[in-house]
C-alpha cells in the first residue's frame, strides 16, 4: 500500500512507524501543562500530539451520569458531564496547541465530535483526523472526515466486525481515501490477556489498508510487539506525571516511558530488516572464519583416490564448502597433502 503523507511525515509500509503522544486530556484544562506536555513529546521522539477537540454535549447530556477511576491512588467517582466540560478546548487554546506542535517539529491532530469540529482542524490546517473507538457508529462524523480529504485515524476499540465494515465502507463511498485503522483495546488499563495484537495485520488484510495500534496498556512491551506484525501507526496516552489528578494519568506513559517506547521500536525497526536470505555484512567474519571446509583427513600422498574417510570438516570456511565434496571424492591427487590440508579442485585431477 501506498504511504499517507501527514505533514511532512510518510505513514506506511517501508517507513518508520508513525508515534503519536495522545495528550487526550490530559492537560487538565491547564493551557501552560499542555504546553509543556508538547515539548516533553518532541524531547521523548514523538512524531505527532493528539489532542480531543470535542463539545461535552455532543456525546453527554445527562448530568447524573458518573465515572469511576484512579486518581492518585485513591477511588474517584465524578460526574462525566463535569471531567469532561473541564477539559474543553476552545479555538483559541486549540490554535495555540497546533502552534505549539509546529514550533516543536510535530504533527498536530484531534479527535473531533461534530461537523463544527472537523471544520475547525480543517481551518487549523491539521494534516490528520482521528475517529474515536466511542464514535465509530458515529457514520455521519465519519463521512464528514472523508469529504475533508484529510487522512483519517480511526479507531476500533469495543467493536465487531461488521461495524468496522461499516465504518470503513462510509469513509469510502464519502470519497474517502487516506485510512489508518486502529486496533484498540477500550480498558483503562489494558490487561494483557486483552490485547490481542494479532488483530493489526487481521485488520490491513481485511480492509486493505494500514493498520495500526492505540495502546492503553501499560508499559512498552504491547506497543513494541505491534510494531514486530506490522503497525505504522502506535498512539499511546502521554501525561508529565503519572500522579497528577485526572482519569487517564494513571495507566499513560510519562516523557521516560514513551522515551524508552521510542528507543524500542527503532531498535525493533532495525532488527526486523528485511526477508533477503544472504548473509549480513556483519556476518562476512564469521561467514569466513567458522564455516568449515574441506580438509585432508591425514597425511596423502600425490597420486591417492580420495574416498570419503579421507575428507575431514574444518575451519576457516575458505576452501571447498562441505556440499561440494563429492566434487573431489573419487578424484586422484595431484601431488601429496598434509593432514589438515584445506582441499582445492586444483589439487585433484
Amino acid at each position: 500500500m501506498i504511504p499517507i503523507r501527514a505533514g511532512e511525515r510518510l505513514i506506511g509500509t517501508g517507513q518508520p512507524c508513525f508515534l503519536a503522544a495522545e495528550i487526550g486530556i490530559n492537560h487538565n484544562g491547564d493551557m501552560e501543562l499542555a504546553c509543556r506536555m508538547i515539548a516533553a513529546a518532541a524531547e521523548a521522539g514523538a512524531d505527532g500530539v493528539k489532542f480531543q477537540n470535542y463539545r461535552t454535549e455532543d456525546f453527554v447530556s445527562d448530568r447524573s451520569l458518573t465515572y469511576q477511576y484512579v486518581s492518585q491512588g485513591q477511588t474517584v467517582t465524578e460526574s462525566q458531564y463535569d471531567m469532561f466540560k473541564r477539559c474543553e478546548l476552545s479555538a483559541v487554546s486549540l490554535r495555540r496547541l497546533r502552534d505549539e506542535c509546529v514550533r516543536h517539529g510535530l504533527v498536530f491532530f484531534s479527535t473531533p465530535t461534530s461537523p463544527e469540529g472537523v471544520m475547525e482542524l480543517v481551518e487549523l490546517g491539521a494534516p490528520l483526523l482521528k475517529n474515536g473507538s466511542d464514535y465509530l457508529g458515529n457514520l455521519p462524523l465519519i463521512t464528514v472526515m472523508a469529504r475533508t480529504g484529510i487522512p483519517t485515524v480511526i479507531s476500533t476499540g469495543m467493536a465487531v466486525a461488521d461495524e468496522i465494515s461499516d465504518a470503513v465502507r462510509e469513509f469510502r463511498h464519502a470519497g474517502g481515501r487516506d485510512l489508518i485503522l486502529l486496533h484498540c483495546t477500550s480498558a483503562y488499563p489494558t490487561p494483557p490477556e486483552d490485547v490481542n495484537l494479532r488483530r493489526i495485520p487481521a485488520l490491513a488484510a481485511a480492509f486493505h489498508c494500514h493498520a495500526g495500534f492505540s495502546d492503553h496498556t501499560e508499559g512498552v512491551v504491547a506497543a513494541t510487539g505491534a510494531v514486530a506484525l506490522g503497525a505504522c501507526f502506535i498512539e499511546k496516552h502521554f501525561t508529565l506525571d503519572k500522579n497528577l489528578p485526572g482519569p487517564d494519568h494513571r495507566f499513560s506513559s510519562d516523557p521516560a516511558e514513551f522515551s524508552a517506547l521510542v528507543r524500542a521500536v527503532r531498535t525493533l525497526e532495525k532488527n526486523l530488516g528485511n526477508a533477503v536470505m544472504v548473509p549480513t555484512p556483519s556476518e562476512e567474519f564469521g561467514r569466513r572464519e567458522f564455516r568449515l571446509s574441506c580438509a585432508a583427513a591425514r597425511d596423502l600422498p600425490a597420486g591417492h583416490c580420495i574416498s570419503e574417510s579421507d575428507i575431514a570438516y574444518r575451519r576457516p570456511g575458505i576452501g571447498l564448502a562441505p556440499r561440494d565434496a563429492h566434487l573431489i571424492t573419487g578424484k586422484r591427487l595431484r601431488h601429496g597433502v598434509k593432514a589438515g590440508k584445506l582441499l582445492e579442485l586444483c589439487d585433484v585431477t
